[in-house]
């Protein structure tokens, strides 16, 4: 009786899941998530009922934890003192860096370009803090002439993305670290899509700016497994350049195994961390690289097919991203939809957006570009 009303729900949710789009039948081209790889998903139902939270009951989970925060430091170049507080994904990360900075500083105004994600209009909500924009120049990054006048004595951060979510580009991160070091103001890099981009791409002689703790302005960076980390969701960190000075954002924690806590989450399972260190100790280095190099020329080979199409792109991709230029892009969107592929869509640039993960292959390319064209010739597009 008791399997036969397992089954009955069983079978309803996977009614439900027939609803969703598919990353793995390549239906998917807009989001910066992707299918988790295979060993993912068993490392991750392994550790599903591990709570990091209270560590000492889970010991092992402790260890995997402490060597995922390894490997990412030495990813993001991280000086001996520097950590990574754990947690859901880039919101929350991010969350955690303007927090750090308004109690280091004791500062309420925070500096982000036009292009900074959405989370940031949270943050200002969450902590009575004041945000001040800096223009993008004609290639869609920071402008740091601007920023330099926007700097004062009440700016507690100052805040550069590596890998706009929009458009992928990259801020000056260098230009940015060197003011902010000259100013004593805390700089957050927000590298929540490029940083398990960038270090590869570095890595094969692509000409992409220094973003990590190589530069010694900078001292917070957000980076989430659960895009190109091909992890688990959710899975995001925020690696600190200084562990001391967590203590700001620490409460004590006196019914639990551990004495203090910093950040938001208390509760926090073990299985997505154990999901991102399983496909790293499965890939490594070179591995990540050879997915890296994939998906960019997947974004190539689909940037010349959309050019010979007649349409024109937003601006030259630096990461796996491509913003396409359309009249209308909610009636491109629906057109997509209708035809069971999911594009996003951004209305501010009057484009659509395709990202280049691990899933979008060229077989799913070569899927969309047909359907694609067909729509823009109806539309009027082309």
């Amino acid at each position: 009786m008791k399997n036969e009303k397992q089954n009955k729900i069983l079978s309803e949710f996977e009614k439900y899941k027939k609803m969703d789009f598919s990353f793995s039948k390549g239906d998917i081209l807009g989001s910066m998530c992707t299918e988790p790889f295979p060993i993912a998903k068993k490392a991750y139902i392994s550790f599903l009922e591990s709570n990091l939270g209270d560590p000492e009951l889970f010991p092992g989970s402790k260890k995997i934890e402490e060597e995922y925060i390894s490997l990412v430091i030495n990813l993001l170049n991280g000086p001996k003192n520097s950590t990574c507080i754990i947690g859901s994904g880039g919101t929350e990360s991010n969350i955690n860096a303007i927090w750090l900075a308004k109690k280091l500083s004791e500062k309420k105004e925070i500096i982000v370009p036009e292009s900074a994600h959405f989370s940031f209009q949270k943050i200002a909500s969450l902590m009575d803090i004041k945000i001040k924009s800096v223009e993008l120049d004609d290639n869609y990054i920071m402008k740091v002439s601007s920023l330099r006048r926007k700097i004062n004595k009440n700016t507690a951060a100052v805040v550069g993305i590596a890998g706009t979510t929009e458009l992928g580009k990259i801020d000056p991160i260098p230009e940015i670290s060197d003011i902010c070091k000259d100013e004593n103001v805390f700089l957050h890099v927000d590298a929540a899509f490029g940083g398990f981009v960038i270090p590869f791409l570095k890595k094969q002689i692509y000409n992409i700016p220094e973003y990590d703790f190589k530069l010694s302005g900078v001292s917070s960076i957000t980076i989430d497994s659960h895009k190109m980390g091909g992890a688990a969701i959710p899975l995001g960190m925020l690696a600190i350049r200084d562990k001391n000075w967590l203590e700001k954002i620490s409460v004590d924690t006196p019914y639990i195994s551990s004495k203090v806590q910093a950040g938001i989450l208390a509760t926090r399972s073990a299985g997505p961390i154990a999901a991102a260190l399983a496909v790293y100790k499965e890939l490594g280095f070179e591995g990540y690289s050879k997915i890296v190099e994939d998906c960019m020329q997947n974004m190539r080979y689909t940037k010349e097919k959309i050019i010979d199409m007649g349409l024109e792109l937003v601006v030259e991709p630096t990461l796996n991203v491509l913003a396409i230029k359309v009249k209308k892009p909610s009636v491109i969107l629906n057109e997509l939809t209708k035809k069971g592929l999911k594009v996003n869509r951004m209305d501010r640039y009057s484009a659509i957006r395709i990202v280049f993960m691990p899933h979008v292959t060229k077989k799913s390319i070569d899927r969309f570009l047909p359907v694609f064209k067909k729509i823009c010739k109806k539309t009027g597009e082309i």
